[in-house]
C-alpha cells in the first residue's frame, strides 16, 4: 500500500507539472488584432484559381515565430465548395525577409501583401487573394418573444458572467433559466494564440441544458474531429469543419429538443440538435446519446440552464438569445 501511495502521488506531481508546462507552453492571448504581430496578418482565407478555370481555396495557420502551416482546399473553402470528401493537400511555410514561402506536396508558393501565388503540379500556376469570411446570420436580431440572456449591457439574466473588454461577455457564463426545447442564437470570438496548441488554443464549450458539449475553439484549418470547434465533445465531430481564422466573430445557431422519457423513467426519445456554425449546417438532426463531461448537470430528465465554460482562455461572446418552443 505504501508503494502504491507513493506511485499515485508521484502521478499527481507529474499531472500537475504536465499542466502547468501545457499552460506555460499557450504563450501569449492576443484580443487586438493590431497588436498582434505580422504573423497575424498573413494568417487567414486564400481564394482563387489554379490554371484558368479551377476554383481553389487555401487557410493558413499561424504556428508562432514566423511559421506556418497551410491546407488547400480542392473547389473552395469549406462551405464555399469544397467537399468535406475530398483530400486536403498540406503545406508548410515560413518567413524570409517579407515574403513567406511554403512547399509541400506538388505545391510551391509565396505570400505577399494578401497575395498568396505559385505553382503547382505540372507547372500550373495559381494566384490567390486574402479574403475574410462572416457569417450571415452575425447581428441577427432577436425575434419577438426571445429570452435575451446578453445584449452587451447587463449580465442580469446570468447567474455567472461578467462584461468584458466594453460590452463582450467573459467566461464562465450560465442562465439563471432553464430550459427544454428551444432555438438560440450565440456569437464567439477565440483569441489569438500562435504558440498554441490544439486544446490550449482558444477553449470554451458551449453546454445545452447544461449537459451536453458543443466544442469552441480556435480549430481553424484542423481536421474537425469531436474535440475540436464545432464537435459535440466524444460524441460526433461535424459534418465539415467551419472555424474560421482567430480574432474572427463566429455564430452558432441551435435548434435543441431534450429528451423524452415515459411514465417510468425510460427514455423513449435522445435529445437531438441541428447545429449552424457561421450559417452551414454542421449537424443535422444530430441524435445525443448520453451527456458530455465538464457541465453542471447530469440529469437529462430535466430542464437545464445554457453554460459557456471557462477554460483559462480569453474567449468572448455577444448576442446570446433564446427562443422557447
Amino acid at each position: 500500500m505504501p508503494r502504491l501511495t507513493a506511485i499515485l502521488s508521484l502521478f499527481f506531481v507529474m499531472a500537475i507539472s504536465m499542466t502547468a508546462a501545457e499552460a506555460a507552453d499557450k504563450g501569449p492571448a492576443y484580443l487586438d488584432g493590431e497588436k498582434a504581430g505580422p504573423d497575424f496578418q498573413v494568417q487567414g482565407e486564400y481564394e482563387g484559381k489554379i490554371g484558368k478555370d479551377t476554383k481553389v481555396g487555401v487557410q493558413v495557420i499561424a504556428r508562432g515565430d514566423g511559421k506556418f502551416d497551410a491546407v488547400v482546399f480542392g473547389n473552395g473553402l469549406p462551405g464555399s465548395g469544397w467537399d468535406p470528401r475530398q483530400p486536403k493537400i498540406h503545406l508548410k511555410g515560413e518567413t524570409n525577409d517579407d515574403i513567406v514561402e511554403f512547399t509541400g506536396l506538388n505545391f510551391n508558393g509565396a505570400i505577399k501583401d494578401g497575395i498568396f501565388a505559385g505553382i503547382a503540379e505540372d507547372d500550373v500556376k495559381f494566384e490567390l487573394r486574402k479574403i475574410q469570411r462572416s457569417s450571415p446570420t452575425m447581428g441577427l436580431k432577436p425575434p419577438e418573444g426571445a429570452i435575451v440572456l446578453f445584449d452587451g449591457t447587463n449580465v442580469d439574466a446570468l447567474a455567472e458572467g461578467k462584461i468584458e473588454d466594453g460590452k463582450l461577455l467573459g467566461v464562465p457564463v450560465r442562465s439563471k433559466q432553464k430550459f427544454n426545447n428551444y432555438t438560440l442564437h450565440l456569437e464567439f470570438r477565440s483569441p489569438y494564440m500562435p504558440e498554441a496548441r490544439g486544446q490550449g488554443r482558444g477553449n470554451s464549450g458551449m453546454y445545452l441544458n447544461d449537459q451536453y458539449e458543443c466544442q469552441i475553439l480556435d480549430s481553424f484549418g484542423l481536421e474537425g474531429k469531436n474535440n475540436e470547434c464545432g464537435g459535440f465533445y466524444q460524441i460526433q465531430e461535424p459534418k465539415v469543419n467551419m472555424c474560421l481564422p482567430p480574432l474572427s466573430w463566429q455564430t452558432y445557431d441551435v435548434d435543441f429538443q431534450a429528451a423524452k422519457f415515459d411514465s417510468k423513467g425510460k427514455k423513449v426519445t435522445p435529445a437531438i440538435v441541428t447545429v449552424r456554425q457561421n450559417g452551414v449546417v454542421i449537424h443535422d438532426k444530430l441524435k445525443l446519446p448520453h451527456t458530455t463531461p465538464g457541465g453542471g448537470q447530469n440529469d437529462e430528465k430535466l430542464p437545464g440552464s445554457l453554460f459557456l465554460q471557462d477554460h483559462g482562455d480569453p474567449v468572448r461572446f455577444r448576442n446570446f438569445w433564446v427562443v422557447e418552443k
